[in-house]
């Protein structure tokens, strides 16, 4: 696998009424992830005019660490099992950095 750096854009449409057990959840999330070896940083942002709109940016040492990341327990756990049926949609997209 690639030793470069991997940066994650993910993109969740949060459903009506669930915001604040999806932030609850992103709290362990990111604790857990940020204490991950291959964890470079891990940042959730919310869109100012659609507050169900989430971006998470992560970055990763390398490819590895983001399958490290993917296949955690806690991600299973929190992301899979009860994250992703409280979204309507989820764009994840994984990045090189040119510049």
């Amino acid at each position: 696998m690639s030793q470069k750096p991997v940066y994650v854009y993910a993109q969740w449409h949060v459903k009506d009424g669930h915001l604040d057990a999806v932030l609850e959840l992103l709290q362990h999330v990111a604790g857990k992830t940020l204490q991950e070896e291959g964890n470079l940083f891990y940042k959730v942002h919310q869109n100012q005019s659609d507050k169900n709109n989430l971006i998470l940016f992560e970055g990763y040492s390398d490819a590895d660490a983001v399958e490290t990341h993917r296949h955690s327990e806690y991600y299973k756990s929190f992301v899979s099992e009860q994250i992703i049926p409280l979204l309507e949609k989820r764009e994840v997209i994984l990045m090189d950095q040119l510049m």
